[in-house]
């Protein structure tokens, strides 16, 4: 007990905290320390650097032309992915659809094994497996502890180099993509007219439809798939990446398994142009949902571009009027302060962006009860051109943005299966990785006037726009692209 003692409740708090002090300072004190100067007598704790150096990624390239990379990294588990240079920039007229029906067919039977047997396989190890699909690559991924490392790989390899497309489950998983477009349309307004804009602003490769139409799906079967498989599943086109994992021990597992996969014939790249469009689909609902877009120039290749326009996004920010895990994320973005916190009838408002190899799209994805589409419109129109108006964006707004970005990066690069994937699409996209410090120094190196000359490069390309629910509200595109065209 205090030997002061302790009379009522009243002084229970200062007794807290006078006990809290006594014990840090061997006295008792009638006033809290000050939070400015380190207390007497205490050693103070050495300062972390603000950077470590990370293991380096190795990476490996077999005769076939396969690459093999991987960071080594402390910890008890592992990620493992093979990432293929392959998506429906590659389909052609008789088998559009094919990719989004070869993202339903991972795992399943092989030459090997049944799907039971992989399902079985996987959960011995405690493993998780998955795969994604995406307009330039695929990716197949398995998360397990370093112990079942070699058990992962070869699952990985089986299913990569010996799918037997079973008719059976072709026919199943087509009866789920089926169910998946309705869903898609019902569930996800923003990702449907994400998928939208690309068919209508772009022609050629980027322009095939990412999500399988019913009408294609009537075309595909098990001989389709297996040929596009065939055609785009070389050896060359293949990068096997690991995070936590020693490069000679993945080399040892993975090089006899994959040695002698067939390197494929000289693909070209598949050609796209950018040219604008417009998408509606009138349906009955209480909300319209409205996506604006423009061409992003230079894609992932171009780092400056790419490094202004992630930046940009941050900046821009948005989101919805009502947020499950409760206010202050992104309330300081300027889609908030300007919009959402502005018009109560918008019920979501946030810059997006769709990036390729070579070129990508940026805009704003709004949703509002119908009357009040063409105000939503108008803001999203403001918005776009202050970006593009030198002086409308501040010093201010630009630091929160690079260093929020900052902690973006360098909180996802905690994750192993991100930092795995890093490795395998930086692979296909620039033929090695970049360490984080180089996005970092792009970063710290970006200025106003970059944010700036981005933004009217993007306008200057044509309107891209897709709206779906009462669309007679929304304005006619010939009124909407002219006010980029001739801005007030």
């Amino acid at each position: 007990m205090h030997p002061k003692g302790i009379h009522g409740h009243g002084f229970a708090s200062q007794y807290l905290s006078y006990e809290s002090l006594s014990r840090t300072t061997g006295n008792y004190e009638k006033h809290f320390p000050s939070l400015f100067h380190p207390l007497p007598g205490l050693k103070t704790s050495s300062y972390v650097d603000d950077f470590f150096e990370r293991n380096p990624t190795k990476i490996t390239t077999l005769p076939n032309g396969l690459r093999i990379a991987s960071e080594d990294a402390p910890g008890p588990a592992a990620s493992i992915g093979i990432y293929v240079d392959s998506g429906s920039v590659y389909e052609k007229g008789g088998n559009s659809g094919v990719t989004h029906l070869l993202e339903k067919m991972a795992f399943k039977s092989t030459k090997n094994r049944s799907r039971t047997h992989i399902v079985r396989d996987i959960e011995i190890t405690g493993g998780n497996a998955g795969t994604s699909a995406s307009r330039e690559q695929m990716a197949y991924v398995y998360d397990t502890l370093k112990a079942y490392v070699p058990e992962a790989v070869e699952l990985l390899a089986d299913c990569i180099r010996n799918p037997i497309f079973l008719e059976v489950e072709v026919e199943e998983q087509v009866a789920n993509v089926k169910n998946e477009i309705v869903e898609i349309s019902a569930r996800d307004p923003q990702q449907f007219l994400l998928e939208s804009l690309h068919v209508a602003g772009y022609t050629g490769a980027l322009g095939n439809p990412m999500v399988a139409s019913e009408t294609a799906l009537q075309s595909l079967d098990a001989s389709v798939i297996g040929e596009f498989y065939f055609e785009n599943y070389t050896a060359d086109r293949i990068v096997l990446a690991a995070f936590g994992v020693d490069h000679g021990h993945l080399l040892a597992i993975a090089e006899p398994l994959l040695y002698d996969l067939q390197r494929g014939l000289p693909v070209p790249v598949p050609k796209s142009s950018y040219n604008g469009g417009e998408a509606r689909f009138k349906i009955d609902s209480e909300r319209t949902h409205v996506a604006l877009a423009f061409e992003v120039p230079g894609g992932w290749r171009d780092d400056k571009n790419a490094t202004a326009l992630t930046v940009l996004q941050t900046l821009m920010g948005g989101g919805g009027s009502f947020s499950a895990g409760g206010p202050g994320k992104g309330m300081h973005s300027r889609l908030y302060r300007r919009v959402l916190n502005k018009y109560q009838e918008v019920h979501s408002f946030s810059a997006f962006s769709s990036v390729f190899n070579e070129t990508g799209l940026f805009g704003i994805f709004s949703t509002t009860g119908s009357d009040f589409v063409p105000r939503a419109v108008d803001a999203a129109v403001s918005e776009l051109l202050a970006i593009a108006t030198p002086g409308q964006v501040t010093e201010v707004e630009l630091d929160r943005a690079k260093n929020a970005t900052k902690s973006a990066i360098l909180m996802n690069l905690e994750s192993r299966a991100i930092v795995a994937e890093d490795i395998g699409r930086q692979i296909l996209t620039y033929g090695f990785r970049k360490p984080v410090e180089h996005f970092l120094r792009c970063l710290d190196e970006l200025i106003l006037d970059d944010i700036t000359v981005l933004a009217q490069k993007m306008l200057s390309s044509p309107l891209t726009m897709a709206c779906m629910g009462d669309v007679d509200c929304v304005p006619r595109y010939d009124a909407v692209n002219q006010r980029f065209q001739t801005p007030n």
